[in-house]
């Protein structure tokens, strides 16, 4: 019998920690297990999807790895 592949996902997260806030990817299964990931390897801190969502980067096209925090996009820090 064939291995079924799970179908992966990949959502920007902005974290935010007082005036501080950055933005990682997350590679999981649903949105909302992007979100809890995030909120796992950041605890205490607040996490939101970014939108808009990019439809041609939505879907994990290579062969799906793990699931987990892929990689720092930006660094932003606010006004006080």
């Amino acid at each position: 019998m064939e291995q079924q592949k799970r179908q992966m996902v990949k959502v920007s997260v902005e974290v935010r920690s007082g005036a501080a806030r950055f933005r990682v990817g997350v590679q999981a299964p649903t949105i909302l297990e992007a979100l809890s990931l995030a909120g796992e390897k950041y605890p205490h801190r607040g996490v939101r999807v970014l939108f808009p969502i990019e439809p041609e980067r939505f879907f994990v096209q290579e062969p799906p790895g793990l699931a987990g925090i892929v990689g720092t996009e930006h660094t932003h820090q606010e006004a006080a």
